[in-house]
């Protein structure tokens, strides 16, 4: 019978590894090729559509990107967090939380947008270009204002006695990207900020959710506790991704006919960016099944955390390739 252990956790005669130079490098060469999809992807996705770029496309979409991936770190930290509590016997030794600096870098990236926003959606060249009071004349520029200022109190919750109460600030900043993302001149934007709060919501809790659980088992010596908390996850996160695909199918069809979706996937660059999206979701989903299996069968149930990292990197690509889609011409037709 294998008694071997899961890297990462340890059976409580030693205490687990710690983090080296090589896992330090990985993490960095991970983040620069999740950037790499916003900034090389618009070119390859218009190439041959006839489609053309709004001015900043590149920049924006690394941005929204970075302000995606921020949402996720605080959101999956209170997530997990929680059903943690709920185990028994769970260890109280919780990582050291990334919700302040993962605040800190959606402050930056919601102001590298309003800064976009405030010049008329164009690339700002030098502060004269800004026009901050601007921004509480239209819709777009209240939004990105509410979203600097949302991760600015998210930081200060993250640092105070009560970090549970970010979740307020985080819920606003997933309503104002749900709005932004459904103008009012759209049709039926209400129920599109509706599918896009429920998207965007799941999904921060599935990605930002299973980094953290993996970040907890690294702390924790015992693998039973270790063992619940990812039966527990598995289970919410099957219904978390039943609700994004839902969300995520009905958006499409809705911004891409049933007639023309086949046609618009690979004629159009939001088409071909969702597809490329989608299929790393069905990845995403068969590295999550595969963990499932290997939590329910295997002799050591902490083997699933292997494919569960490698689901992490793959989330990784998917909320990057998010970002490029936001910054994407949307083939809405009616």
């Amino acid at each position: 019978m294998s008694t071997g252990s899961s890297p990462g956790v340890s059976d409580g005669s030693a205490p687990g590894p710690r983090p080296g130079l090589a896992r330090a490098v990985a993490v960095v060469a991970l983040v620069a090729l999740a950037a790499l999809i916003p900034l090389l992807g618009p070119p390859a996705a218009l190439h041959g559509t006839g489609e053309a770029a709004a001015p900043g496309t590149r920049g924006i979409g690394l941005l929204r990107a970075v302000l995606f991936a921020a949402l996720c770190v605080p959101l999956g930290e209170l997530f997990v967090d929680r059903l943690a509590r709920s185990v028994p016997g769970a260890p109280a030794a919780r990582p050291r939380s990334w919700a302040p600096y993962a605040a800190g870098v959606g402050f930056v990236a919601a102001l590298g947008l309003a800064s976009v926003v405030s010049t008329g959606n164009l690339v700002p060249h030098s502060p004269a270009d800004l026009d901050v009071g601007g921004l509480y004349a239209s819709r777009d520029g209240k939004l990105a204002l509410l979203e600097v200022n949302a991760f600015a109190a998210a930081a200060l919750c993250a640092l105070s006695r009560r970090p549970a109460s970010q979740v307020w600030p985080l819920a606003a900043v997933v309503v104002a990207e749900a709005l932004r993302a459904h103008p009012t001149t759209e049709y039926g934007p209400l129920l599109g900020s509706g599918l896009t709060l429920v998207h965007l919501t799941c999904a921060s809790l599935w990605v930002g959710g299973l980094l953290y659980a993996l970040r907890t088992l690294r702390g924790w010596r015992v693998r039973e506790a270790g063992a619940a908390l990812l039966g527990l996850y598995a289970r919410v996160a099957a219904v978390l991704l039943a609700a994004i695909t839902s969300t995520g199918v009905w958006s499409s069809l809705r911004r891409m006919p049933s007639d023309t979706i086949l046609d618009q996937l690979t004629g159009t660059a939001y088409g071909r960016a969702l597809l490329a999206k989608v299929l790393l979701v069905a990845a995403v989903a068969g590295l999550a099944l595969w963990a499932r299996i290997r939590l329910s069968r295997a002799t050591d149930p902490l083997t699933a955390c292997s494919p569960a990292r490698a689901e992490v990197v793959a989330l990784g690509a998917v909320v990057a390739l998010s970002g490029l889609l936001t910054a994407l011409p949307v083939p809405i037709r009616w």
